[in-house]
Protein backbone atom coordinates (compact mmCIF):
# COMPACT_ATOMS: atom_id res chain seq x y z
CA UNK A 1 0.00 0.00 0.00
CA UNK A 2 1.34 3.28 -1.07
CA UNK A 3 0.38 6.94 -0.15
CA UNK A 4 0.81 9.43 -2.98
CA UNK A 5 0.08 12.78 -1.22
CA UNK A 6 -2.44 11.67 0.83
CA UNK A 7 -4.16 9.63 -1.32
CA UNK A 8 -3.49 5.65 -1.06
CA UNK A 9 -2.80 3.95 -4.11
CA UNK A 10 -3.88 -0.20 -4.76
CA UNK A 11 -5.38 -0.22 -1.43
CA UNK A 12 -4.68 -3.91 0.12
CA UNK A 13 -7.16 -3.64 3.49
CA UNK A 14 -10.03 -1.54 4.03
CA UNK A 15 -11.47 -1.29 7.40
CA UNK A 16 -15.32 -1.18 7.51
CA UNK A 17 -16.44 1.17 10.35
CA UNK A 18 -19.58 -0.26 10.76
CA UNK A 19 -22.95 2.38 11.45
CA UNK A 20 -21.31 6.19 11.40
CA UNK A 21 -22.45 7.65 14.70
CA UNK A 22 -23.52 4.57 16.46
CA UNK A 23 -20.56 3.06 16.87
CA UNK A 24 -20.74 3.14 20.39
CA UNK A 25 -24.11 1.30 20.52
CA UNK A 26 -23.07 -0.92 17.69
CA UNK A 27 -23.02 -4.18 20.16
CA UNK A 28 -26.87 -3.46 21.42
CA UNK A 29 -27.60 -3.40 17.25
CA UNK A 30 -26.05 -7.04 17.08
CA UNK A 31 -28.09 -8.42 19.08
CA UNK A 32 -31.59 -7.69 16.95
CA UNK A 33 -29.20 -8.61 13.87
CA UNK A 34 -28.19 -11.87 15.40
CA UNK A 35 -31.72 -12.79 15.75
CA UNK A 36 -32.90 -11.87 12.90
CA UNK A 37 -30.29 -13.99 10.85
CA UNK A 38 -31.00 -17.11 13.07
CA UNK A 39 -34.32 -17.12 12.50
CA UNK A 40 -34.14 -16.21 8.73
CA UNK A 41 -31.24 -19.55 8.41
CA UNK A 42 -33.46 -21.67 10.53
CA UNK A 43 -36.58 -20.86 8.73
CA UNK A 44 -35.55 -20.96 5.46
CA UNK A 45 -33.93 -24.13 6.25
CA UNK A 46 -37.17 -25.60 7.77
CA UNK A 47 -39.27 -24.16 4.39
CA UNK A 48 -36.22 -25.91 2.55
CA UNK A 49 -36.10 -29.27 4.03
CA UNK A 50 -39.97 -29.60 3.76
CA UNK A 51 -40.39 -28.79 0.32
CA UNK A 52 -37.30 -31.55 -0.53
CA UNK A 53 -39.16 -34.37 1.39
CA UNK A 54 -42.70 -33.60 0.51
CA UNK A 55 -43.48 -34.72 -2.57
CA UNK A 56 -46.85 -33.38 -2.83
CA UNK A 57 -44.92 -29.54 -2.58
CA UNK A 58 -42.76 -30.24 -5.91
CA UNK A 59 -44.80 -27.79 -7.82
CA UNK A 60 -43.97 -24.80 -9.45
CA UNK A 61 -44.78 -22.60 -6.54
CA UNK A 62 -43.35 -24.54 -3.86
CA UNK A 63 -39.95 -25.07 -6.30
CA UNK A 64 -39.96 -20.56 -5.99
CA UNK A 65 -39.94 -20.94 -2.80
CA UNK A 66 -37.61 -23.28 -2.35
CA UNK A 67 -35.13 -21.24 -4.45
CA UNK A 68 -35.73 -17.80 -2.34
CA UNK A 69 -35.13 -19.58 0.74
CA UNK A 70 -31.67 -20.54 -0.62
CA UNK A 71 -31.07 -17.38 -1.88
CA UNK A 72 -32.12 -15.57 1.66
CA UNK A 73 -29.95 -17.87 3.04
CA UNK A 74 -27.03 -17.37 1.14
CA UNK A 75 -27.64 -13.31 1.45
CA UNK A 76 -27.94 -13.10 4.73
CA UNK A 77 -25.01 -15.31 5.29
CA UNK A 78 -22.79 -13.00 3.36
CA UNK A 79 -23.20 -9.94 5.15
CA UNK A 80 -24.08 -10.94 8.96
CA UNK A 81 -20.90 -12.97 10.19
CA UNK A 82 -18.60 -9.95 8.72
CA UNK A 83 -21.09 -7.27 10.40
CA UNK A 84 -21.10 -9.15 13.90
CA UNK A 85 -16.90 -9.20 13.91
CA UNK A 86 -17.15 -5.16 13.29
CA UNK A 87 -19.84 -4.99 16.38
CA UNK A 88 -18.71 -7.32 18.54
CA UNK A 89 -15.06 -8.33 18.22
CA UNK A 90 -14.08 -4.99 16.91
CA UNK A 91 -12.65 -6.68 13.70
CA UNK A 92 -12.97 -4.12 11.13
CA UNK A 93 -10.43 -4.86 8.51
CA UNK A 94 -11.04 -6.91 5.42
CA UNK A 95 -9.06 -7.57 2.40
CA UNK A 96 -10.18 -5.41 -0.86
CA UNK A 97 -10.11 -8.92 -2.73
CA UNK A 98 -12.33 -10.23 -0.27
CA UNK A 99 -14.68 -6.60 -0.21
CA UNK A 100 -15.07 -6.77 -4.11
CA UNK A 101 -16.37 -10.35 -3.90
CA UNK A 102 -18.56 -9.74 -1.04
CA UNK A 103 -20.10 -6.93 -2.80
CA UNK A 104 -20.21 -9.47 -5.63
CA UNK A 105 -22.02 -12.07 -4.02
CA UNK A 106 -24.26 -9.60 -2.36
CA UNK A 107 -25.81 -7.93 -5.69
CA UNK A 108 -25.46 -10.95 -7.58
CA UNK A 109 -27.71 -12.65 -4.73
CA UNK A 110 -30.15 -9.31 -4.61
CA UNK A 111 -30.87 -9.62 -8.21
CA UNK A 112 -31.43 -13.74 -8.10
CA UNK A 113 -33.92 -12.87 -5.50
CA UNK A 114 -35.61 -10.28 -7.42
CA UNK A 115 -35.58 -12.37 -10.51
CA UNK A 116 -36.94 -15.26 -8.49
CA UNK A 117 -39.88 -12.57 -7.50
CA UNK A 118 -40.41 -12.11 -10.84
CA UNK A 119 -40.69 -15.71 -11.67
CA UNK A 120 -43.52 -16.28 -8.94
CA UNK A 121 -45.38 -13.20 -9.80
CA UNK A 122 -45.45 -14.84 -13.38
CA UNK A 123 -46.59 -18.13 -11.88
CA UNK A 124 -49.19 -16.73 -9.94
CA UNK A 125 -50.58 -14.68 -12.90
CA UNK A 126 -50.76 -18.12 -15.38
CA UNK A 127 -52.08 -20.09 -12.59
CA UNK A 128 -55.23 -17.73 -12.32
CA UNK A 129 -55.61 -16.10 -15.62
CA UNK A 130 -54.89 -19.30 -17.65
CA UNK A 131 -54.98 -22.47 -15.11
CA UNK A 132 -55.60 -24.83 -17.83
CA UNK A 133 -51.81 -24.87 -19.56
CA UNK A 134 -50.75 -23.94 -16.10
CA UNK A 135 -48.70 -27.42 -15.59
CA UNK A 136 -48.04 -27.66 -19.45
CA UNK A 137 -46.07 -23.82 -19.35
CA UNK A 138 -44.00 -24.46 -15.82
CA UNK A 139 -42.76 -27.45 -16.78
CA UNK A 140 -39.64 -28.93 -15.13
CA UNK A 141 -37.40 -27.87 -17.75
CA UNK A 142 -38.95 -24.37 -17.87
CA UNK A 143 -38.27 -24.28 -13.32
CA UNK A 144 -34.44 -25.15 -14.58
CA UNK A 145 -34.31 -22.55 -17.44
CA UNK A 146 -35.47 -19.91 -15.19
CA UNK A 147 -33.06 -20.84 -12.05
CA UNK A 148 -30.43 -21.13 -14.39
CA UNK A 149 -31.25 -17.63 -16.27
CA UNK A 150 -32.07 -15.55 -13.59
CA UNK A 151 -28.13 -16.49 -11.47
CA UNK A 152 -26.50 -15.63 -15.23
CA UNK A 153 -28.23 -12.87 -15.60
CA UNK A 154 -27.21 -11.35 -11.84
CA UNK A 155 -23.46 -13.17 -12.04
CA UNK A 156 -22.83 -11.59 -15.66
CA UNK A 157 -24.29 -7.94 -15.01
CA UNK A 158 -22.57 -7.63 -11.40
CA UNK A 159 -19.16 -8.56 -12.64
CA UNK A 160 -18.62 -5.58 -14.83
CA UNK A 161 -18.91 -3.44 -11.66
CA UNK A 162 -16.46 -5.50 -9.93
CA UNK A 163 -14.25 -4.98 -12.50
CA UNK A 164 -14.50 -1.57 -13.42
CA UNK A 165 -13.62 -0.87 -9.46
CA UNK A 166 -10.91 -2.86 -9.89
CA UNK A 167 -9.12 -1.67 -13.28
CA UNK A 168 -10.01 1.38 -13.13
CA UNK A 169 -9.84 2.89 -9.78
CA UNK A 170 -6.27 3.29 -8.27
CA UNK A 171 -6.28 6.00 -5.80
CA UNK A 172 -8.48 6.42 -3.06
CA UNK A 173 -8.88 9.15 -0.22
CA UNK A 174 -9.11 6.70 2.46
CA UNK A 175 -9.18 3.00 3.39
CA UNK A 176 -12.12 3.88 5.93
CA UNK A 177 -15.48 2.37 4.33
CA UNK A 178 -18.43 4.37 6.44
CA UNK A 179 -20.66 1.14 5.93
CA UNK A 180 -20.81 -2.13 7.57
CA UNK A 181 -20.20 -4.55 4.25
CA UNK A 182 -19.18 -3.63 1.06
CA UNK A 183 -21.44 -1.70 -1.04
CA UNK A 184 -20.59 -0.25 -4.54
CA UNK A 185 -21.33 3.31 -4.10
CA UNK A 186 -19.49 3.38 -0.92
CA UNK A 187 -16.69 1.45 -2.43
CA UNK A 188 -16.70 4.16 -5.63
CA UNK A 189 -16.72 6.92 -3.57
CA UNK A 190 -13.89 6.33 -1.90
CA UNK A 191 -12.00 6.58 -5.17
CA UNK A 192 -10.51 10.30 -5.93
CA UNK A 193 -10.34 9.12 -9.98
CA UNK A 194 -13.30 9.95 -12.13
CA UNK A 195 -16.23 7.32 -11.24
CA UNK A 196 -18.64 8.91 -13.54
CA UNK A 197 -18.55 5.32 -15.76
CA UNK A 198 -18.86 3.43 -11.98
CA UNK A 199 -21.98 5.52 -11.44
CA UNK A 200 -23.66 4.81 -14.36
CA UNK A 201 -23.03 1.30 -15.00
CA UNK A 202 -24.36 1.10 -10.93
CA UNK A 203 -27.73 2.35 -12.24
CA UNK A 204 -27.87 0.60 -15.40
CA UNK A 205 -27.48 -2.53 -13.49
CA UNK A 206 -30.24 -1.38 -10.77
CA UNK A 207 -32.82 -0.15 -13.29
CA UNK A 208 -32.28 -3.13 -15.60
CA UNK A 209 -32.99 -5.79 -13.17
CA UNK A 210 -35.08 -4.33 -10.42
CA UNK A 211 -36.72 -1.73 -12.80
CA UNK A 212 -37.16 -4.49 -15.26
CA UNK A 213 -38.28 -7.26 -12.52
CA UNK A 214 -40.63 -4.62 -10.74
CA UNK A 215 -42.51 -2.98 -14.13
CA UNK A 216 -43.66 -6.87 -14.77
CA UNK A 217 -44.59 -7.86 -11.38
CA UNK A 218 -46.78 -5.00 -11.00
CA UNK A 219 -48.54 -5.92 -15.15
CA UNK A 220 -49.23 -9.48 -13.77
CA UNK A 221 -50.87 -8.29 -10.78
CA UNK A 222 -52.45 -5.84 -12.54
CA UNK A 223 -54.02 -8.68 -14.72
CA UNK A 224 -54.11 -11.37 -11.88
CA UNK A 225 -56.34 -8.57 -10.31
CA UNK A 226 -58.60 -7.86 -13.15
CA UNK A 227 -59.59 -11.69 -13.69
CA UNK A 228 -60.00 -12.07 -10.00
CA UNK A 229 -62.53 -9.34 -9.80
CA UNK A 230 -64.54 -10.71 -12.74
CA UNK A 231 -64.79 -14.08 -11.06
CA UNK A 232 -68.51 -14.54 -10.24
CA UNK A 233 -68.50 -16.89 -7.29
CA UNK A 234 -66.93 -14.60 -3.98
CA UNK A 235 -65.44 -18.08 -2.69
CA UNK A 236 -63.38 -18.02 -5.54
CA UNK A 237 -62.74 -14.58 -5.95
CA UNK A 238 -61.50 -14.44 -1.68
CA UNK A 239 -59.54 -18.01 -2.84
CA UNK A 240 -57.83 -16.46 -5.52
CA UNK A 241 -56.85 -13.58 -4.15
CA UNK A 242 -55.67 -14.93 -0.81
CA UNK A 243 -52.96 -17.24 -3.01
CA UNK A 244 -51.64 -13.95 -3.42
CA UNK A 245 -51.10 -12.49 -0.49
CA UNK A 246 -48.36 -13.74 0.76
CA UNK A 247 -46.45 -13.12 -2.44
CA UNK A 248 -47.88 -9.17 -2.06
CA UNK A 249 -46.16 -8.63 0.72
CA UNK A 250 -43.33 -10.38 0.03
CA UNK A 251 -42.62 -8.49 -2.90
CA UNK A 252 -43.48 -5.13 -1.23
CA UNK A 253 -41.32 -5.51 1.39
CA UNK A 254 -38.31 -6.35 -0.88
CA UNK A 255 -38.82 -3.51 -3.26
CA UNK A 256 -39.77 -0.45 -0.90
CA UNK A 257 -36.74 -1.08 1.22
CA UNK A 258 -34.41 -1.82 -2.08
CA UNK A 259 -35.24 1.66 -4.01
CA UNK A 260 -35.21 3.73 -0.37
CA UNK A 261 -31.82 2.66 -0.20
CA UNK A 262 -30.85 2.47 -3.33
CA UNK A 263 -31.93 6.37 -3.81
CA UNK A 264 -30.72 7.24 -0.29
CA UNK A 265 -27.18 6.38 -0.86
CA UNK A 266 -27.37 8.07 -4.33
CA UNK A 267 -29.32 11.35 -3.78
CA UNK A 268 -29.94 11.34 -0.22
CA UNK A 269 -27.24 13.58 0.96
CA UNK A 270 -29.62 15.23 3.48
CA UNK A 271 -30.11 11.98 5.52
CA UNK A 272 -28.15 11.31 8.67
CA UNK A 273 -25.50 8.79 7.39
CA UNK A 274 -26.50 6.00 10.37
CA UNK A 275 -30.15 6.19 9.04
CA UNK A 276 -29.27 5.17 5.40
CA UNK A 277 -26.32 2.79 6.84
CA UNK A 278 -29.35 1.16 9.28
CA UNK A 279 -32.07 0.55 6.28
CA UNK A 280 -29.40 -0.48 4.00
CA UNK A 281 -28.97 -2.87 6.38
CA UNK A 282 -32.70 -3.93 7.03
CA UNK A 283 -32.95 -4.33 3.52
CA UNK A 284 -30.39 -7.39 3.55
CA UNK A 285 -31.86 -8.85 6.66
CA UNK A 286 -35.29 -8.02 6.51
CA UNK A 287 -36.43 -9.77 3.97
CA UNK A 288 -34.76 -13.52 4.51
CA UNK A 289 -36.61 -13.04 8.07
CA UNK A 290 -39.46 -12.27 7.40
CA UNK A 291 -39.78 -14.25 4.40
CA UNK A 292 -40.66 -17.46 5.83
CA UNK A 293 -42.90 -16.52 8.25
CA UNK A 294 -45.03 -14.59 5.75
CA UNK A 295 -45.04 -17.78 3.83
CA UNK A 296 -44.87 -20.08 7.07
CA UNK A 297 -48.53 -17.89 7.85
CA UNK A 298 -49.93 -17.76 4.52
CA UNK A 299 -49.32 -20.73 2.82
CA UNK A 300 -51.65 -23.43 4.23
CA UNK A 301 -49.72 -26.07 2.75
CA UNK A 302 -46.39 -24.77 4.36
CA UNK A 303 -48.37 -24.26 7.35
CA UNK A 304 -49.76 -27.81 8.07
CA UNK A 305 -46.55 -29.22 7.40
CA UNK A 306 -44.78 -27.04 9.92
CA UNK A 307 -47.41 -27.28 12.55
CA UNK A 308 -47.85 -31.23 12.01
CA UNK A 309 -43.43 -31.68 12.42
CA UNK A 310 -43.22 -29.77 15.45
CA UNK A 311 -47.04 -30.72 17.04
CA UNK A 312 -47.69 -34.35 15.72
CA UNK A 313 -50.76 -35.78 16.36
CA UNK A 314 -51.20 -38.78 19.04
CA UNK A 315 -52.28 -42.57 18.02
Amino acid sequence: MLLLNGSVFMPSVLTLIGIPGLQSVQCWIGIPFCVMYVIAVIGNSLILGIIRYERSLHKPMYIFLAMLGATDIALSTCILPKMLGIFWFHLPEISFAACLLQMWLIHSFQAIESGILLAMALDRYVAICDPLRHTTIFSQQLLTHIGVGVTLRAAILTVPSIMLIKCRLKLYRTTVISHSYCEHMAVVKLAIEDVRINKTYGLFVAFSILGFDIIFITLSYVQIFLTVFQLPQKEARFKAFNTCIAHICVFLQFYLLAFFSFFTHRFGSHIPPYVHILLSNLYLLVPPFLNPIVYGVKTKQIRDHVLKMFLPKKP
